[in-house]
């Protein structure tokens, strides 16, 4: 019977937690304070682990690409330490356009639903079939 879960994706489960936690309370440098890591891809070779991450907005996102690119060497130190592993995979940090793209998908369905609105509102104005 076939496993729900690769090992792949256990390890990167385990880097996740370990990069949340190290972000969420560990971070000396302000820069890193306000990433949220989203996801973590591991190759199937567990060399190369992609860290997903967001910033609040774009002054936040090019500051907190500098400062994983800096601090890259002591995360990944971090994560041999907790996660038991024979080698450590590479982090590569990429950031998580999926958020941004959600909020420009809810703005522009929420401007069809107003001018749908307006739309209607219209047509009720001015019915049809009201001639003298």
């Amino acid at each position: 019977m076939p496993r729900d879960f690769h090992r792949s994706s256990r390890v990167a489960q385990q880097i996740h937690r370990v990069l949340a936690e190290l972000l969420g309370r560990e971070a000396r440098d302000e820069r890193l304070q306000q990433v949220t890591v989203t996801h973590v891809d591991v190759s199937r070779d567990l060399g190369v682990a992609k860290v997903f991450y967001t910033a609040p907005d774009e002054a936040h996102k090019t500051a907190a690409a500098e400062a994983l690119i800096a601090s890259a060497g002591y995360l990944r130190r971090e994560v041999a330490h907790q996660v038991r592993l024979r080698t450590t995979p590479q982090l590569r940090f990429v950031y998580d356009e999926s958020l941004d793209r959600g909020e420009r998908l809810t703005a522009l369905i929420e401007q069809a639903r107003s001018q749908d609105r307006a739309g209607h509102a219209d047509d009720t104005a001015d019915p049809v079939g009201d001639e003298d």
